[in-house]
């Protein structure tokens, strides 16, 4: 009769807390939150002085670096929740909903945007090019300050990461409204503002349409982007001892980290306690820092519940 014996061994790895709230970090995102603010409601206020929709899409773009960046620090303390009875997981799952609000909030400013852009299209208005130039340019020296504050530390966290590419990618958004007001300024085409203000609607559009659609996989618990199933379950077959693996699950726990539970079948004379880590140490490689194995000995008993 062949024997089944399961063993349950929950063993959860925690990122370093200290790394991911160090004072060094704080300290840089909340100087670039004051600086993108700042320069949010220059912008807009240039904007709506001077009339250009390309600096008011700009201004939206930029206030979208200053979600991103408040997400990424929020983040931080959410990570650091302690689990009760009622919320296991504390309340880590919380920068997942900020981040599908957020992606709400920016679908809705683009809109809006395109429609005032396509209507100033059909009714153009005269526009300080000098004044659109100018103040685009100081976005692209905030933008290129707040990426370059944040490249150093885009390793330690794939929010901080993703905040850096984003303020990189504004960079270059800036570069075009500063080029749309050097054009007015120099020939009067007065059209290519709104054309701008469409271009950096799209552009939002696009990344935000990416956040919108994995902030909806990760409520609902889908495996992350980053992960392949099935390259988990081959390299997991590859660790000494492991027979098979089944009954795979892999969903985030937050917007940084991810949890796993298996049943994994050992081959008989397995040390058991050397297969768990050599798994474990597998898992960390792909960020998987929380996994639950059940272990199986499949066709053979298992003294004391376990693979010796």
């Amino acid at each position: 009769m062949e024997h089944h014996t399961h063993h349950h061994e929950h063993h959860h790895h925690h990122a370093d807390a200290h790394d991911l709230k160090s004072v060094s970090l704080r300290r840089v995102f909340i100087i670039s939150i004051i600086l993108n603010l700042g320069f949010v409601l220059i912008e807009a206020g240039v904007g709506i002085w001077k009339g250009s929709l390309g600096l008011l899409s700009d201004a939206g773009h930029n206030l979208s670096d200053v979600f991103s960046l408040l997400l990424a620090l929020v983040a931080f303390h959410l990570a650091a929740s302690h689990g009760n009875k009622r919320f296991t997981y504390g309340f880590r799952k919380g920068s997942v909903l900020i981040s599908l609000l957020n992606a709400i909030i920016l679908l809705v400013a683009v809109g809006a945007i395109l429609v005032e852009s396509i209507h100033k299209l059909s009714h153009p208005a005269p526009l300080d090019g000098t004044a659109v130039a100018w103040t685009a340019g100081i976005g692209i020296l905030v933008n290129g300050l707040t990426a370059f504050l944040l490249m150093r530390h885009q390793k330690q966290d794939i929010n901080t990461r993703g905040a850096f590419l984003h303020m990189l990618a504004d960079t270059l958004v800036s570069v075009g409204v500063v080029i749309s007001g050097i054009v007015i300024s120099l020939t009067g085409w007065t059209v290519i503002d709104p054309i701008i203000g469409i271009l950096i609607a799209l552009v939002i559009l696009v990344s935000t349409w990416k956040l919108l659609a994995e902030s909806l996989r990760m409520s609902v618990d889908a495996v992350p982007e980053s992960i392949d199933p099935d390259e988990i379950v081959n390299e997991m077959k590859e660790v000494s001892g492991v027979q098979d693996v089944h009954h795979l699950h892999i969903w985030p726990i937050s917007t940084t980290e991810t949890a796993l539970t298996a049943h994994v079948v050992l081959k008989e004379g397995t040390d058991y306690a050397e297969a768990i880590a050599a798994l474990k140490h597998e898992l960390a490689h792909h960020g998987i820092h929380h996994a639950t194995l059940e272990t199986e000995c499949e066709g053979f008993p298992c003294p004391n519940h376990h693979c010796v």
